[in-house]
């Protein structure tokens, strides 16, 4: 099968297999997935294709294969979850890295972007300007706009809570 014709019989199988196998999982989503997977497998067996005579049945059988096993993955899971108890407590994130992420939300997408990969992600500055994209000295400029206007941002969000504080006693 030469791959206009792989395309063309794709085009014509595709919703058909989708709704037989949509009809055998009960999730739309999960057979264009499972039919897409099995047309994926069939584009390196498209030269057999032809001397089979049934390249359609191929598709449908693999597709309900990995239906299944999709859906007994899927129940294993759920079984290693419905033995482990959840954990008594979990905590919330901490008021300081609260207040970190919220101040680094007021900055600009350029300078938030430049501070979190140099130094939460610890990329060199040259690894910052190779991954946005941006000249050296504009990463540079970024870091330190970006750092004075993060200090700023703390800092009034120490003074609140200070102030906030004081109100409680």
């Amino acid at each position: 099968m030469t791959e206009e014709e792989f395309d063309a019989f794709y085009a014509a199988a595709f919703p058909r297999l989708t709704g037989q196998l949509y009809a055998f999982t009960g999730d739309h989503g999960e057979a264009q997935d499972v039919v897409q997977e099995a047309f994926i497998r069939a584009w390196d067996r498209r030269g057999e294709f032809l001397a089979d005579g049934a390249p359609e049945a191929w598709i449908r059988t693999v597709a309900m294969r990995l239906a299944v096993s999709r859906w007994r993955r899927a129940r294993r899971w759920l079984e290693v979850v419905r033995r482990t108890p959840p954990p008594e407590h979990t905590a919330g994130p901490d008021p300081d890295r609260a207040a970190l992420v919220a101040a680094l939300r007021k900055l600009p997408e350029a300078q938030r972007m430049a501070l979190v990969l140099h130094h939460l992600c610890d990329l060199s500055v040259e690894q910052v300007a190779s991954e946005t994209g941006a000249p050296l000295g504009t990463v540079k400029a970024r870091l330190s706009r970006g750092r004075t206007a993060l200090a700023r941002e703390l800092a009034v969000g120490e003074g609140e809570r200070e102030r906030e504080d004081d109100r409680v006693r």
